[in-house]
């Protein structure tokens, strides 16, 4: 059985996106129209729609409808609403790059198209953010097979958070991993994390791996290292979303732990990302911004107090993973082994990661 679409447009460019509302996952699965550039802020914000790739065509298809308002004014007010809408949408989240080139990307196409009409311009951008959605699916095939062989049979799998074809255009990064190795008649065990504090192995990871068919055990956390011990995993594989230009990774928080616990125990740790997810302005990954979620989070988690009322509250989304603990990155263009900046240059592109209008 194949997971559900994440995201997808709804009509010509009078339309709206239609998305699934991840909070409300593994109980129930609903969808949820986004017909303003609010509305999908809010999307992102909230998690609704979630993963670097995901979030960055959630942003593109919000230009668009952010802009649909404007077509009957003058070129320069609609151009300004771009930029308007734009820079509002990059506020939503602040840590996975996919969001920032899109948005780059989708102001770029505006003014290679803009001697056109606003409505031919708009129609430009939908088919701009449909390609995005496009490309990203294609991406992701092309990670697979990329890394299918690194899972052999008979083997243990850990994955941490969610890193599937909920949070992308269809196959996942970490996970598309995981179902190409399937693909190829390799049996296997995969242990998912349940991330903490917002529980994405638990609510989603295992839900779209039994989507799959995919042999799945759900861990605590804290689980990791004695699962580790007792010899029952043999690979890491992690998603991102931001990678620096010489390979330190930022993903879900507990990432970096769960890399230093593999590097302690000699297993390899893997991660899974498409060239979008490259940052290569930023040298190293100290200078990655990481987001602070809601102190509720933690002391309310799902709507129940689990913490004394006015405790201090730490709640970073994300973490980062040195390159040295990096086993390999596993890019649509192919692995990159091992993983410092002469080798990340190599592979990708040399305008991949480079931002900016």
């Amino acid at each position: 059985m194949q997971t559900p679409r994440t995201i997808h447009w709804i009509g010509d460019s009078s339309g709206f996106v239609r998305l699934i509302d991840q909070t409300l996952l593994p109980t129930a699965l609903q969808y949820r129209d986004c017909r303003t550039a609010e509305e999908v802020w809010e999307a992102i914000r909230s998690l609704r729609v979630r993963g670097a790739p995901a979030i960055g065509i959630a942003a593109a298809m919000g230009v668009v409808v952010g802009l649909q308002g404007y077509v009957v004014g003058g070129r320069d007010v609609f151009l300004a609403r771009l930029d308007e809408v734009c820079a509002y949408l990059r506020t939503s989240r602040p840590t996975a790059v996919n969001l920032f080139w899109a948005l780059d990307r989708m102001q770029r196409r505006a003014r290679e198209l803009a001697a056109l009409s606003p409505r031919e311009i708009l129609d430009g951008l939908l088919h701009e953010a449909l390609t995005i959605e496009e490309e990203d699916r294609r991406m992701c095939r092309s990670i697979g097979e990329a890394g299918a062989d690194l899972i052999r049979d008979g083997s243990g799998v850990l994955t941490h958070c969610n890193a599937g074809g909920l949070a992308t255009a269809d196959y996942g990064t970490a996970l598309a991993v995981i179902f190409a190795a399937s693909e190829k008649g390799r049996r296997f065990v995969v242990y998912a994390d349940e991330t903490r504090p917002l529980l994405q192995g638990a609510r989603l990871t295992a839900w779209e791996l039994k989507q799959r068919g995919i042999n799945v055990t759900l861990i605590c956390d804290s689980m990791a290292a004695q699962v580790m011990k007792e010899g029952r995993v043999q690979a890491v594989v992690v998603g991102a979303d931001r990678i620096a230009a010489n390979g330190d990774t930022a993903n879900k928080i507990g990432t970096y732990g769960v890399a230093l616990l593999a590097r302690a125990h000699d297993i390899p740790f893997y991660v899974a990302a498409p060239s979008s997810t490259f940052d290569l302005n930023l040298p190293t990954g100290d200078a990655i911004p990481i987001e602070q979620r809601d102190p509720r989070e933690v002391t309310h988690g799902f709507g129940t107090q689990t913490a004394p009322d006015g405790i201090h509250v730490y709640n970073p989304a994300f973490d980062v993973t040195p390159h040295e603990l990096i086993t390999a990155l596993i890019t649509e263009k192919g692995l990159i082994q091992p993983v410092d900046a002469a080798n990340i240059r190599r592979v990708l592109p040399l305008d991949v990661g480079e931002r900016g209008l």
